[in-house]
């Protein structure tokens, strides 16, 4: 690159999107000798960030790491000011974040069939907490309805941080929450953790059974980190930034950085993302059309 390169955050700073950008963002300055900038352009669940980067000049220098919503709002949405297929170009899986189910330890529960056991013998009679309407806290948790065949009633929180008091405090009974929100919470015991839910253990947590190997197979939700470019950025651009950033997520500083922050380092081919793109929005375009699940 002969000039400074800008990674588009769609959320504000703080929280693992923007820290793997900023991860990945040195890194690549180290690398290259130019300055990599990170520009946190939080609003309208991701898709303002997005929006600004479907525009920008497809030549590698501006790129957008979209969070899990990318996959999620345009079965959510009516219409979207860009086509999430057709205006971007996939460069690399970044990161993926598996989500901890954890309830109240007043929940007499100690294993996912133990919370379906309760659930079913009363419908209707738990809560689960979701961090605002169509994010991945609140799919999880329909998914998890659909896949157990329970009655469990949604409350929205406008965030993690207010889902995750109330839970502590009994006012709700389970949450699928990010692993470093909840994990210090569950070494306190203020909250009971029953599975993770990848599709594989958490190196983090090789104890902690999935919830597909818990009596729901097939069962994964994960958040996820990906960077794209905008569509007609040259191929061997595209390359370029593939290989580098492969390079950086397979070094061993990097991989510890990043699940000390409760993620599992990305890599692959642009053409790899591509098709795990597509294939999550086919996923949640069924479960939104069967919930009938609409932003507030």
């Amino acid at each position: 690159p002969h000039k400074p390169i800008r990674i588009v955050v769609p959320v504000a700073p703080g929280g693992g999107t923007d820290f793997t950008a900023r991860l990945i963002g040195q890194k690549l300055a180290e690398a290259w000798g130019q300055s990599v900038i990170v520009d946190n352009r939080p609003g309208a669940a991701g898709n303002l960030g997005v929006e600004i980067v479907s525009k920008a000049q497809p030549d590698g220098y501006t790129v957008v790491m979209p969070i899990t919503s990318f996959s999620i709002n345009p079965s959510l949405y009516a219409k979207l000011p860009f086509d999430t297929a057709r205006d971007f170009a996939p460069i690399v899986l970044v990161a993926s974040a598996p989500l901890l189910l954890v309830i109240n330890p007043g929940v007499p529960a100690q294993s996912v069939k133990d919370l379906v056991a309760l659930a079913k013998a009363k419908p209707g009679a738990m809560n689960f907490a979701n961090s605002g309407s169509g994010t991945t806290a609140h799919l999880a948790g329909e998914l998890f309805k659909r896949m157990a065949g329970v009655d469990i009633v949604s409350i929205a929180y406008k965030g993690g941080g207010p889902a995750v008091i109330d839970l502590i405090a009994g006012q709700v009974q389970i949450y699928f929450s990010t692993i470093p929100a909840a994990l210090q919470q569950v070494k306190a015991g203020r909250l009971r953790a029953l599975a993770v839910t990848s599709s594989k253990r958490v190196p983090e947590l090789p104890d902690m059974p999935t919830i597909a190997e818990s009596g729901l197979p097939g069962f994964e939700v994960v958040g996820w980190f990906g960077l794209f470019a905008p569509a007609g950025t040259p191929k061997p651009v595209i390359a370029r930034l593939n290989t580098e950033i492969v390079r950086i997520l397979n070094v061993p500083e990097s991989r510890e950085r990043l699940s000390g922050h409760g993620l599992i380092p990305g890599g692959g081919t642009p053409d790899a993302l591509g098709r795990f793109l597509q294939a999550e929005i086919a996923k949640w375009r069924k479960l939104i059309k069967e919930t009938g699940i609409r932003v507030e």
